[in-house]
């Protein structure tokens, strides 16, 4: 009679190597479908600043629009402090599963680099972050405040050298406002102080109300105010001037040189989102962006949307990472 060869048992490490073969079997069997399913429940967008600028408007119009080609709620979570970075480092240590997602400025690239450590903020720009798609595109300009008087860059330049205007309103240390303010402090040999704000909004109501005399800001957040007179666009920090504000000079037309900033938005997951989910979201951004009223309400509050692949808001944000930390070494820009 032929005896039957017994099997010995698996070793542990054997046991553990067949083990984590068929898992991994499993997840690429599974993760494509799920990855296809995306999203089946509610998906939460963080913005890292107040309800009312520009971020938060901005991700309600996005969150609206993937909600009724989703099917699923799409809702806005604000988690400000830190000039954004409390809200960006918390989407950073989210699950990569595509149900958290960040709408930032570019100030992400930034606020890094400005804030102390310990702040609770603390994050890569580059390597903690999936980049998804960029949104738009917004010009910086000097607000002068009707209350101070102010019409021209150069009447405060010139006020500022006679100790007359001494501080503007920024919404936030690091933010890119932040950044053109000492660029254009250095070009123009003058130093205002600082006095940051949690997000555009209360920056502005202290400007109209004033508090400060002068702000960095986009057009959105205080088209109102401009069209009543309260106040006043005086410059722009491009190379052209603004197709939303033709008649306001640049900073190089004015003889200020080096003193180019704007600003940006765009869609990012916590790093590792696999991607299937990155190019769904990623498509489904660039459609609303094409959308006719999506369109017109961008132009309202004068941004030019853009849109544009993975790849190339992943170029943007490693790019302007290195820009800005070497202009924040250079200035020894810090937090308050």
């Amino acid at each position: 009679m032929k005896k039957t060869a017994l099997r010995r048992p698996l070793s542990a490490a054997s046991f553990a190597t067949a083990f984590a073969t068929s898992l991994a079997a499993l997840l690429s069997l599974t993760a494509p479908a799920h990855a296809a399913d995306y999203p089946v429940k509610p998906v939460r967008i963080v913005v890292a600043y107040p309800a009312g600028g520009d971020t938060d408007v901005i991700a309600r119009w996005i969150a609206e629009k993937l909600a009724a080609k989703w099917g699923q709620p799409v809702v806005v979570e604000n988690r400000t402090g830190a000039a954004g970075s409390i809200g960006s480092a918390y989407v950073a240590r989210t699950p990569a599963d595509g149900y958290t997602l960040l709408v930032a400025p570019n100030t992400l690239a930034i606020a890094p680099y400005v804030l102390k450590p310990g702040s609770g903020g603390e994050y890569n720009a580059k390597t903690d972050f999936t980049a998804i798609s960029e949104i738009g595109r917004q010009s910086l300009f000097m607000v002068g405040a009707d209350h101070a008087g102010l019409k021209s860059v150069d009447q405060v330049v010139k006020e500022a050298r006679a100790g007359k205007v001494t501080s503007y309103a920024s919404p936030g240390s690091g933010s890119p406002m932040h950044i053109l303010s000492e660029l254009f402090d250095r070009s123009a040999g003058i130093k205002l102080t600082q006095i940051p704000y949690r997000g555009s909004a209360p920056a502005i109501v202290d400007l109209v109300g004033g508090q400060v005399p002068v702000m960095y800001s986009t057009i959105g957040p205080l088209a109102q105010y401009v069209a009543t007179g309260k106040l006043r666009l005086l410059g722009v920090a491009d190379k052209v001037r603004s197709p939303f504000a033709p008649d306001v000079p640049t900073f190089a037309e004015l003889g200020y040189k080096d003193v180019e900033v704007s600003a940006w938005q765009a869609v990012f997951g916590p790093r590792g989102l696999p991607p299937e989910i990155v190019q769904k979201v990623n498509l489904a951004v660039n459609d609303i962006l094409k959308m006719p009223d999506v369109v017109d309400r961008m132009k309202a509050l004068a941004i030019s949307p853009t849109g544009g692949t993975p790849e190339q808001m992943g170029a943007v944000i490693a790019a302007e990472d290195a820009r800005y930390s070497k202009i924040i070494k250079d200035f020894g820009i810090r937090a308050d």
